[in-house]
């Protein structure tokens, strides 16, 4: 062309959650039968919505008009209200939050995707926001994107249950001045970790000696099970200035209903933070707004008396997920791992020099063989195992390297409802691992 028409970051956007489904999308096709386990869709997983919550939606669908038509900028103000009232709810029961929000300080997206998207690209292109490795791949290609450079990130520890290395965090804050926010994804994706309050307090007092904001996603607050409490970050954020990510996607389930919102924080103690939050207010003032149905329908989902039953029934069954997933890989030599505490998510990590560039698994069909060799030369090594296994056995899982991470490893999920195919999966992995390494 005339001239380059791509933006510099454009090679930093990556999603391996979803570009492996084109290479097992063509086995498929060669006749194996794929076991799913790379995305975090409860309904392609055969999660039933409940009836009540069917008929919530439908009753708005057919009863209310302005459920087809645009709503505010920010958001339905019946809605944004509900939300404040029911985190000002949350205060009051636990004693109180360090940060309380009117409907005013809280923007709806198109799904929290959107909303990422948003955040990042309306920061200042030399200012960076560090997060978590492994990393949730939305904000940290949309956050290197931003940059045109590599994400910056602090480590989380495998050995460690995945908490945060603190003292990496802190110096790499102290020693990169060009970083002006710090990303928390809790519960995490893609580690299942659930903050405890005192790790969170730690990145608080981080965020205020060095005067940044904080990005939480915390769009998993309800999935937490195994004796694991949740912390919102409205709890410990005192006066800095900050946000919290929400949505309905993964807990109602609706996914395709494309709803999340923003919750900011303090928007009043920092003049540049309010300029910033403006400027996305803005943003989403130039796409008119986000969609009116699932924001009608939140409120009365989440009032119904029957929502945290049905949470709680989800969450035990996650929690007996998380437990046979630690049970059967753990003890697998080579291989460090953590039992899930909340999310959707559980995370396997190959040990220093477990992975060697020769190693293999067996594939019987020779067409599917000729297909994926050539695929893993010169690839990140973990991806060379999850691209074996998913032609040896059709279990589609995601390198840990798709994640922005340094360590090898990878994710599957914990939303199989066939209790006994989860069961059969695992074995599948295990037996996988240990013929993979042992070759």
């Amino acid at each position: 062309m005339r001239n380059n028409i791509v933006y510099s970051g454009a090679s930093e956007l990556t999603y391996e959650i979803r570009e492996i489904v084109a290479v097992a999308q063509k086995i498929e096709n060669m006749g194996v039968e794929i076991t799913w386990e790379n995305i975090g869709d409860p309904i392609a997983k055969g999660h039933k919505v409940p009836s009540w919550i069917k008929e919530i939606v439908g009753d708005i669908v057919t009863n209310k008009d302005s459920s087809y038509g645009y709503s505010p900028t920010k958001g339905l103000l019946e809605t944004r209200q509900f939300i404040a009232d029911e985190l000002a709810k949350k205060c009051d029961s636990n004693g109180g939050c360090s940060a309380k929000i009117t409907p005013e300080d809280i923007l709806f997206f198109n799904g929290l995707g959107d909303a990422i998207a948003h955040i990042y690209s309306k920061i200042n292109e030399h200012v960076r926001v560090i997060g978590p490795n492994p990393a949730y791949s939305t904000h940290s290609s949309a956050e290197a994107a931003h940059a045109s450079a590599p994400h910056l990130t602090y480590k989380l520890d495998p050995n460690n249950g995945w908490l945060p290395d603190i003292e990496d965090l802190r110096n790499k804050v102290k020693y990169n001045p060009s970083i002006g926010g710090i990303i928390i994804i809790n519960p995490d994706n893609p580690t299942g970790i659930v903050y405890p309050r005192e790790i969170l307090e730690q990145i608080v007092a981080i965020a205020r000696e060095f005067d940044l904001f904080i990005v939480a996603d915390e769009v998993y607050t309800n999935i937490v099970y195994g004796g694991a409490v949740m912390t919102p970050l409205s709890d410990v954020i005192g006066d800095l200035p900050g946000m919290s990510l929400k949505g309905l996607s993964k807990e109602v389930p609706w996914p395709g209903s494309r709803c999340g919102w923003v919750e900011f924080y303090n928007t009043d103690r920092d003049p540049i933070f309010a300029r910033y939050v403006k400027s996305l207010v803005d943003s989403k003032m130039m796409e008119v707004c986000a969609t009116t149905l699932p924001q009608m329908a939140l409120p009365a989902i989440q009032s119904d008396s029957r929502y945290h039953a049905y949470l709680d029934e989800n969450n035990e069954r996650y929690n007996r997920r998380a437990e046979l997933f630690y049970n059967t890989l753990s003890p697998i030599t080579g291989i460090t791992c953590a039992q899930p505490k909340g999310a959707l998510y559980a995370t396997v990590v190959f040990n220093p020099d477990a992975l060697k560039s020769h190693q293999t698994l067996p594939i019987e069909n020779s067409s599917i063989k000729d297909f994926i060799e050539p695929l893993v030369k010169d690839i990140a090594l973990d991806k060379r195992f999850v691209y074996y296994m998913l032609a040896a056995t059709g279990v589609c899982v995601v390198p840990l390297s798709g994640f922005n991470s340094d360590l090898p490893g990878f994710r599957m999920t914990l939303l199989e409802v066939d209790d006994v195919k989860y069961a059969r999966t695992l074995e599948t992995i295990a037996s996988a691992i240990k013929q993979y390494l042992a070759s």
